[in-house]
């Protein structure tokens, strides 16, 4: 497996993670990233659909998958981590806009996620800039199919 196609099975793996794990748990323990902040324009910090137990396991799910697409535990974290700032980041943009948690956004729904991986990981794994803009945008267009395909089985708790 080339190391392109392993990065962007791991940044699928840490943005379906929180999804699974929601769907499998239901709304239990279901703790808000931003603890129900709310900020001085009256709009949620992050919103509902960001918890504590969706970036733990986006993280601990991106690690330990790593190892079996022939990358380190450590980078597989990274890319999780790192996922979950950038759609952290794309949510705080999107409540600022008022748009409501699992509204669609193309693009920025995708693209911080990925790319802020793909930084992180450039010089670790010495990523030519084309290989980093090349792997965001698969990840746009995979992400984009995949959210379709699980709003439609009834996985997505903000069917777009």
């Amino acid at each position: 497996m080339t190391t392109e196609v392993a990065l962007l099975l791991l940044m699928l793996i840490a943005n379906g993670t929180p999804v699974v794990v929601r769907a499998w748990l239901g709304e239990r323990l279901e703790w808000p990233l931003d603890a129900g902040i709310v900020l001085g324009d009256g709009r949620p910090l992050l919103g509902s659909s960001k918890t504590v137990v969706g970036a733990i396991t986006a993280i601990i799910a991106s690690g330990l998958l790593a190892p079996w697409l022939g990358l380190s535990w450590q980078i597989g974290a990274l890319i999780g981590l790192c996922s979950m700032v950038g759609d952290a980041v794309s949510s705080f943009i999107k409540r600022r806009r008022g748009l409501a948690p699992g509204a669609m956004a193309v693009g920025l729904d995708q693209i911080p996620e990925s790319l802020l991986a793909m930084l992180a990981c450039k010089p670790l794994l010495d990523l030519s800039w084309l290989q980093v803009i090349v792997l965001t945008l698969l990840f746009m267009v995979a992400n984009l199919a995949i959210s379709k395909m699980t709003a439609l089985a009834g996985l997505d708790h903000h069917p777009h």
